[in-house]
């Protein structure tokens, strides 16, 4: 059985419309062609089918033909088709849907497919145009009616009687970003031409730089396209991680195969520029394309399972012994492109797949007319450091029919190398999460029934005692001592109550904003193909998720009895974001001296200051004010006015031993997709491994709270009532060992050249750190207060 995800999508200027199928046709004259060269009408009803059968899908029932003149554009449409998008309120609901695909038996496969993926499509577009139809039963009752006796009948009366409504259905199931692309043979086929970014090498894995460049650095002298590279438009989250997407002058053309041609004329490199490309090959820097959206990649073979799969980017160059990197470093100044294309019906293509293989060749020359002279792979191309060198940049173009579906098209590109890894550190953060909910449970439903019996027992007998009926306490029963004894000062308000609710506010915040982020990739919304989409859709949440930690600051700082309700307005959204951003600020600095193409846009910059300063912080003005409205979380026991004194604890029990002792454990849970993820960002990868990641982040929670329950539950029976920010470093304490990882890589694996690599690694690892901190802090500080408060309504206080 295989599953399918569709999406259809629309042209809204011209009210085009085309499916994953292949087929297309137009929504104001009501034609539509299938993939297999089948026509319909469904304003008319006439139908030509493939094998030359004609008719009308209305002879039997006339009533159920549309009527034209009743069937009107939406409002946001004019006459001619040109206009803004449908209002959402109008489509009335938004899915994806997947189908399961039988297994064939019997027939042509093709055919099955098609007439499999039509039913399943209809039945999902039925589901969404439902709430439109009753919305206007009146007008178009008629045409559901046809669409519903159809989902048993012919494919094309089952498809596309529901799109006889109009413009509802295709933009329903508009996804933008994943729209296919269908080019005829001839068509030229975009290339466009991303950041020149770091890689590793196979045989150390060192992080050599980490600083990605502008692909049109003038120290590079790659050809330039005529009129120069144009700006592709990109999301914000892309920027923020350093893509710049240009048009290039490399010019592929659909089925048209090149066996060598030249981008540009020869290009001359000087000795400064020599010497900044080779230093850019010693650091393993690769070139990023992008060929109708995908990027261009190298083959690799997966060693555990012989598995062929596609690693994106390739090398700026290599060694001329691939053994020893000192070795003189050759550029690569050829690539030969494969292009894998699916073929729909009427001849029209699209492109699933694109491979390269660059090599260094010193004898290239360009001809007239764009051709060129190769030149012999076995006599690479080195840079002198003495004079200049001449450099022709070639390329070749093949492309091959793939039976990949344009669906699919991204599985060889998200690989997961060796999944046991993943398993296996599942398995030991569970094992690892179940001995620490055991003893968690063993505290709460054996070792506290017990206390609170005795401790309600005591307070029997010492009722009985004041009216003279016992003598003697109970067998067993001993004076209060443990965590009873510091009822009257357990909810008194911790130290520095503005700044820990400022750090819970923001916690939250954080807390939501990760979950939701996680969800939404898991669930398949944040495709790859979209780039910066996560970024994107994070720094979206956390802008709006400010009404979240304004309120949830304010309600714990009323909680503990603060009075300075201003500077907690003011600081909740300018405290954490501002060190965040500030930090942020610094290390870019030293990105734009270095000419990095990972430098965040001066202008960009004023934009996230003006979306924050806009929306976030309004935002949070509104939570707070909301949530000192409310009244406060109140105590089941009440708070004496001399606090109690202190006894000193054991040396173990102090808070750093107990904090670095109990600190690794959220750490292990979350390791192994902490370092694939760190490994994504230095190394400019794709991490798509969103189903670990979120197993991991929930072992992380559980971890977290059930740390913090049992090192506060032991704080109290110590007799220690300062539990608050105890709980919150216990769980942040998880946030010295995620920097103390990054530490250790730097020492061993970390081989950067100059003071600034150095500074942009320990300081973004810093920042990472401190996020984490804050986030893990107030789980545990959360999961503390909720058992403390339980425990404590529990018992009987005089």
């Amino acid at each position: 059985m295989v599953s399918h995800q569709y999406a259809a999508s629309k042209d809204k200027f011209t009210t085009n419309f085309f499916l994953p199928d292949g087929s297309y046709g137009s929504i104001v004259s009501g034609e539509y062609m299938t993939s297999d060269g089948s026509r319909v009408n469904v304003l008319t009803g006439a139908y030509i089918l493939s094998n030359g059968t004609s008719g009308n899908l209305y002879d039997q029932d006339e009533a159920a033909k549309p009527n034209t003149a009743e069937l009107s554009l939406p409002t946001p449409f004019t006459g001619k088709g040109v206009g803004g998008p449908i209002a959402a309120s109008t489509l009335g609901d938004f899915r994806t849907y997947e189908s399961v695909e039988p297994t064939k038996t019997g027939g042509s496969a093709n055919t099955n497919d098609r007439n499999c993926e039509r039913r399943s499509f209809v039945q999902g577009a039925a589901q969404v145009l439902r709430p439109s139809v009753d919305a206007y039963s009146t007008r178009y009752q008629s045409t559901y009616l046809l669409m519903m006796r159809a989902r048993t009948s012919h494919p094309i009366a089952v498809l596309f009687s529901a799109l006889a409504l109009g413009p509802w259905t295709s933009s329903a199931f508009y996804l933008p970003g994943v729209a296919p692309s269908t080019y005829a043979p001839g068509d030229r086929v975009p290339l466009n031409v991303n950041h020149v970014t770091p890689g590793f090498s196979s045989k150390d894995a060192h992080l050599r730089s980490v600083f990605s460049y502008d692909y049109y650095h003038p120290a590079f002298h790659f050809c330039v396209p005529e009129g120069g590279p144009k700006t592709v438009s990109e999301s914000l989250g892309s920027i923020l991680f350093g893509d710049r997407i240009l048009t290039s002058a490399y010019e592929l053309h659909m089925l048209q195969d090149e066996d060598c041609r030249a981008v540009c004329g020869q290009q001359t490199l000087d000795e400064s520029s020599a010497e900044f490309v080779n230093s850019r090959i010693w650091e393993m820097y690769n070139l990023n394309w992008l060929v109708d959206g995908l990027p261009a990649a190298q083959l690799a073979r997966d060693p555990t399972t012989e598995t062929e799969f596609y690693v994106p980017g390739f090398a700026l160059g290599a060694f001329s012994d691939e053994a020893e990197m000192d070795s003189g470093p050759q550029l690569n100044n050829h690539v030969d492109i494969h292009i894998d294309y699916h073929e729909l019906s009427g001849k029209r293509m699209r492109v699933v797949g694109v491979l390269v293989k660059p090599s260094s060749r010193s004898d290239a020359k360009a001809r007239e007319g764009g051709k060129a002279d190769c030149g012999d792979p076995s006599k690479p191309l080195s840079l002198s450091g003495k004079g200049e060198t001449a450099v022709t940049w070639t390329y070749s173009v093949k492309w091959q029919k793939s039976s990949t579906a344009w669906a699919t098209r991204w599985d060889r590109y998200l690989h997961v190398i060796d999944p046991r890894i993943h398993w296996w550190s599942l398995t030991s953060a569970t094992v690892v999460v179940l001995l620490l909910s055991g003893m968690v449970a063993v505290v709460l439903v054996r070792v506290l029934r017990k206390d609170i019996s005795r401790y309600n027992r005591l307070d029997r007998i010492n009722l009985d005692d004041l009216s003279g009926t016992a003598t003697a306490l109970d067998d067993g029963v001993q004076e209060d001592s443990g965590w009873k004894l510091v009822h009257g000062d357990v909810f008194r308000a911790p130290r520095r109550p503005l700044l820990l609710s400022i750090f819970l506010g923001s916690g939250a915040q954080l807390f939501v904003m990760t979950a939701v982020t996680i969800l939404f990739a898991l669930m398949g919304f944040l495709s790859p193909s979209n780039r910066g989409s996560i970024g994107t859709i994070a720094v979206l949440l956390y802008t709006i998720l400010g009404f979240v930690g304004g309120y949830v600051s304010a309600r714990a700082y009323k909680t503990f009895g603060g009075e300075l309700w201003k500077p907690n307005i003011i600081l909740t959204p300018l405290l954490i974001p501002g060190v965040v951003f500030g930090t942020f600020f610094v290390l870019n600095l030293f990105l734009w001296a270095k000419r990095s193409s990972g430098a965040v846009p001066f202008s960009t910059m004023l934009v996230i200051i003006a979306i924050w300063f806009v929306i976030t912080v309004p935002l949070s003005v509104a939570g707070s004010w909301l949530g000192f409205r409310q009244a406060p979380i109140h105590a089941p026991v009440r708070t004496n006015q001399i606090p109690r004194q202190i006894s000193p604890s054991a040396s173990y029990f102090r808070p750093t031993p107990s904090m670095l002792i109990v600190g690794m454990l959220p750490f292990l849970a979350i390791y192994v997709e902490l370092k694939f993820i760190m490994k994504s960002i230095w190394f400019s990868k794709v991490y798509y491994m969103f189903g670990f990641l979120f197993i991991c982040y929930g072992l992380m929670i559980i971890t977290c709270a059930a740390i913090a329950i049992l090192m506060v539950y032991f704080l109290l029976c110590a007799e220690d009532y300062h539990w608050q920010w105890r709980a919150f470093f216990t769980a942040g304490a998880s946030a010295l060992y995620v920097f103390l990882n990054a530490f250790i890589y730097w020492l061993g694996k970390v081989s950067l050249s100059g003071l600034a690599g150095h500074v942009l690694y320990l300081g973004y690892s810093i920042l990472i750190s401190f996020l984490f901190f804050i986030l893990t802090g107030t789980i545990g500080f959360f999961s503390s207060y909720l058992f403390v408060h339980m425990i404590y309504s529990s018992i009987k206080i005089d």
